[in-house]
């Protein structure tokens, strides 16, 4: 008798869940022992922000040539090259001494982090029917955010008991170790995995393209192509406006409460975990609402929409109030709120790959809009955050409240009605 796991859409999404939560404990460690290391080995604010420019700028790279990696190799290959190489560069962060080392690795551990993004996105499009997709991202979204909860703790209580070189193998260690469950559960794409049931089958196939338009997209749209459709271009423009948004807190609030409440990596273990918490309920929140709203029978550009536009309202009133915040605590609140409204945007930004298009397409598109949302937060978060907060965080808060219409408006201009796109004849 065939051996059959139930829900076993649900053990692969879960699993790059984890795999995303490993991702954000690994590049959130230097962030929360910055103020420490930095006097240790004698290192500016302003080279902390050099550091990050070379993560980022690998990380736009990984983007692309991941989204491409992903489309020719498929997940279970993708993820295993991925996870593997940013563990690496993870532990060589030990052994990081010069702000040339620390941007040598800083990069290396960019370009292969990427890579988690279009792979799940990719996973989603081919593990879950259109319905269930922005549930799929709120799950592995939300990986991102719990990542981010525990790591500022999890992080400071290493430091405290091994130093922060020990800490960077330690966590390191953390992505070796999912590589054996994702091998094992992962075998095969959902129309040959040997453990699938039919029932299951069935349900994924259903509301994915049809037989004609699978055919007819057998082969990876080119990114020229792919940028002949304006509908790409609303995922592209925008994740360049939205993206820095969630950037500006992984990168800078550990530097904001050392700089504006005099905080040190014990107290910011305490306090940075939980705006991201508010980022776990809005990424499930926004993922479950959409296809709720789908199954009732509104239609996947009305859902989408709404949600996109919902997320918008939510953050940019908590952004300009977290200017007037006199106490860590309300400041954590309000980017809790923040990030809370980010992520049910994301969650449904991102799906729109696979709304747009199905097959070979959908990593690549997902890793042009990776790319985009990389050079975005270079722009405004960045580069320019070092020299605005010079003068005060108030005109780093505002410049994130202009984003955010931007972003919402970009879906509504380029995407129009969000469905499957009919190709042009090649």
């Amino acid at each position: 008798m065939k051996k059959t796991v139930r829900g076993l859409r649900w053990w692969i999404i879960g699993l790059i869940g984890v795999a995303t939560v490993i991702n954000y404990i690994d590049r959130t460690s230097l962030a929360v022992m910055w103020p420490d290391i930095s006097k240790d080995i004698g290192l500016t604010k302003d080279q902390y922000a050099t550091i990050v420019s070379a993560f980022m700028i690998a990380y736009a790279l990984g983007q692309a040539l991941s989204g491409r990696l992903f489309d020719k190799v498929g997940t279970r290959i993708g993820f295993l090259l991925s996870i593997s190489v940013w563990s690496l560069a993870c532990g060589l962060h030990s052994i990081a001494r010069t702000i040339t080392s620390f941007m040598s690795f800083r990069a290396l551990l960019g370009l292969s982090e990427a890579g988690n993004w279009p792979g799940a996105t990719k996973a989603c499009a081919q593990w879950f029917p259109a319905r269930e997709r922005a549930l799929a991202q709120g799950i592995f979204n939300a990986g991102a955010s719990f990542g981010a909860v525990i790591s500022a703790p999890l992080i400071a209580t290493l430091y405290v008991l091994l130093g922060w070189k020990a800490t960077f193998i330690a966590v390191a260690a953390l992505g070796l170790l999912w590589i054996v469950p994702w091998l094992f559960v992962n075998r095969s794409d959902p129309e040959n995995h040997p453990w699938i049931s039919e029932e299951e089958r069935q349900h994924i196939l259903d509301g994915q393209a049809s037989a004609v338009a699978a055919e007819r997209e057998s082969r990876a749209l080119s990114w020229s192509e792919l940028l002949s459709y304006k509908q790409s271009w609303s995922i592209i423009a925008s994740r360049f406006f939205v993206d820095p948004i969630w950037w500006m807190f992984v990168n800078w609030l550990p530097i904001y409460l050392a700089e504006r409440f005099g905080f040190d990596v014990k107290q910011i273990g305490l306090f940075a975990w939980f705006p991201y918490l508010g980022a776990a309920i809005g990424s499930l929140a926004g993922g479950w609402w959409s296809g709720h709203k789908i199954k009732q029978g509104w239609s996947v550009n009305k859902a989408r929409k709404w949600a996109i536009a919902i997320g918008g309202c939510i953050s940019v009133p908590a952004l300009v109030l977290v200017i007037f915040a006199s106490t860590p605590t309300i400041a954590v609140v309000l980017i809790a709120i923040v990030l809370g409204g980010f992520q049910v945007m994301i969650n449904n930004i991102q799906t729109l790959p696979s709304d747009f298009f199905s097959g070979k397409s959908v990593g690549s598109l997902a890793g042009l809009g990776g790319l985009s949302a990389v050079c975005g937060v270079l722009t405004f978060s960045t580069w320019l955050i070092p020299y605005l907060s010079k003068i005060s965080y108030t005109p780093v808060f505002i410049t994130g409240a202009l984003l955010v219409p931007l972003g919402v408006a970009s879906v509504f201009v380029f995407g129009g009605e969000i469905k499957r796109v009919q190709l042009k004849a090649k």
